[in-house]
């Protein structure tokens, strides 16, 4: 039985904004955008963490943090490879060129 005085369990609500978070960063990962959602995501995530731990018990929600971290993770290597592509596409388009358009004046 439990005592009088112990709080009622809840839902952690840092838990649920990283979840958002996280989700949002891992839809607009790809757009690069979605690297400040996925950051602070995984900000709210440790913080969320943080407060069940010492909690005892009594904050749930150990499942919302962790895909909020899964998908913040996701957000931000679809970043990372958004830039690698953006970077190789550059590259080959400067390497096909093969000529410099130099003014007529210019031997």
């Amino acid at each position: 039985m439990r005592h009088p005085d112990d709080p009622d369990v809840a839902p952690d609500s840092k838990a649920a904004a990283a979840l958002c978070l996280g989700v949002l960063g891992a839809v607009t990962g790809f757009a690069l955008g979605g690297v400040i959602p996925a950051t602070v995501a995984l900000v709210l995530a440790r913080q969320a963490g943080r407060d069940m731990d010492r909690s005892e018990g009594w904050l749930t929600g150990a499942t919302q943090v962790l895909w909020a971290r899964r998908l913040a993770w996701v957000g931000i290597a679809l970043a990372v490879c958004s830039v690698a592509v953006i970077v190789a596409l550059r590259l080959f388009q400067d390497a096909g060129a093969g000529y410099r358009d130099f003014p007529p004046t210019v031997d």
